[in-house]
Order: structure tokens, then C-alpha cells, then sequence
């Protein structure tokens, strides 16, 4: 009889019957390294049921996440945060970039700084962005029993489908030389705005009407205080 290495409780077996830890642990191979990283991004939950789901019915499968079971689906912050990174690489590789029109006019001012840092950390600015719009849709829904933080949940489930959706445009623009972004940033926001209302009340008009007002306003806000903050870094430091 021995002690298990994690809690010491005296253990007979390959595993201890109190922690469930191994007698022996393997040696760490290419295998081990593969599952902690699938592990972590919780993609043995199914990130394509996930997608799957999102696409064909996102209001209630976010829904049945909150409410009911959420084991299913990718836990949503990962989700945003990996499907952002894969349209950041995708994008890289096919030196497809959207256009920043202040760049070349405000070169080297935290403005330029500041929306750089979007564009290589969408996911983060995307989390960010969220919790702007998260407070419109409170405000505009506010009979419906949802807290912030649950609908920053839905906000990030369907923010990750768009970074998806731009990720396979990026890919056709850069095999083809089409110019699909602002094409694909309409697409994006009735996707998002369908999602949103059909999360609420997927019968009723204005469900969708002030998803896209909460949306159109998050994204303004947003952005309009990162233009405030850059503008006030060169100030104080020019």
C-alpha cells in the first residue's frame, strides 16, 4: 500500500478512490501535450456542434446553455478568444487587412497604438466591446430576467460566429482578390442582430429592431472611447 502523491490518502489501486489521481503518471510524450491543449480549449466539448448550433439556432441553444446545461457548447470566452485568434492568423497569412484610414494621418500618437492593439487582439476587443453593447441590451431589455454577465455570454457566442464568418471571407478574398469585408461586416451584423433577437423573442419585430440599435451603439461607444483615450494620451504626454 502507498499514499497518493496529490491528497496521502492510502491507495491499493492504479487511481485513489478519494481524488482520482494515478498511481503512476505517464511521461509527458507529443500525445500528453496534444490532449492539455485540446483540454484547454475545451475542444473535446465539440467545437463544430458548437458552430453547428450558432448557426442554426443561437438564440436558444445560448439559452439552453444559461439555463440548462453547459457542457455541450465551448465555453464562450475561449470561444471568442479562438475563433479571433484563428481570423488573426488567417488574416496574417493573406496580408488581408482592414483598412485604417488614421494611420498614415496621425502616425506614431497612442490613437494609432490603440487601434493597433484591436487589430492584433481581437478577442480580448472583442470581450471588451461586448460589455458596451452588454449594457444597451440591458437597457433595452430590461423586463427580460437577464444579468450583464449572461448576456455578454450571448454576446461572445455570436461575436465568435462573426470572426468565423470573417475568417472564411478573408480566405475566398485572398484566393480570389474579391473584396468581400464590408460585404461580410453586414452579413456579420444581421447575423449578430438575428441571434440576439431570436434570443429574447424570436417572434417579435422589435426584438431584432433594438438588437441592432443596442449593437450599432455598444460598437460606437466603443470605439469612440478608444478615439477619447488616445486623444487624451498624446495630450498629456505631447
Amino acid at each position: 500500500m502507498t499514499n497518493c502523491p496529490n491528497c496521502k490518502s492510502p491507495i491499493t489501486d492504479n487511481f485513489c478512490s478519494n481524488c482520482g489521481q494515478p498511481t503512476k503518471l505517464k511521461r509527458i510524450d507529443g500525445h500528453y501535450i496534444l490532449h492539455e491543449i485540446v483540454h484547454v480549449l475545451h475542444l473535446e466539448k465539440g467545437i463544430l456542434y458548437t458552430i453547428k448550433e450558432l448557426v442554426i439556432r443561437p438564440g436558444e441553444s445560448v439559452k439552453h446553455f444559461i439555463a440548462e446545461n453547459r457542457n455541450r457548447l465551448v465555453k464562450p470566452v475561449i470561444f471568442v478568444i479562438v475563433t479571433s485568434l484563428i481570423y488573426t492568423i488567417i488574416s496574417h497569412w493573406f496580408h488581408v487587412e482592414p483598412v485604417q484610414p488614421l494611420e498614415e494621418q496621425v502616425r506614431g500618437s497612442a490613437l494609432v497604438v490603440i487601434f493597433k492593439w484591436i487589430e492584433n487582439h481581437y478577442g480580448y476587443s472583442n470581450i471588451i466591446m461586448g460589455m458596451f453593447i452588454a449594457l444597451w441590451l440591458k437597457l433595452f431589455f430590461m423586463k427580460y430576467d437577464y444579468n450583464f454577465f449572461e448576456i455578454l455570454i450571448l454576446l461572445c457566442f455570436t461575436m465568435g460566429i462573426g470572426m468565423l464568418t470573417f475568417a472564411v471571407a478573408t480566405i475566398i478574398e485572398g484566393l480570389s482578390g474579391l473584396h468581400l469585408f464590408v460585404i461580410i461586416q453586414i452579413l456579420s451584423l444581421i447575423y449578430s442582430c438575428w441571434a440576439i433577437g431570436q434570443f429574447y423573442n424570436k417572434y417579435k419585430v422589435t426584438s431584432y429592431l433594438k438588437a441592432l440599435s443596442a449593437y450599432l451603439l455598444g460598437t460606437f461607444v466603443f470605439y469612440f472611447m478608444a478615439i477619447i483615450l488616445g486623444i487624451g494620451i498624446d495630450l498629456i504626454f505631447r
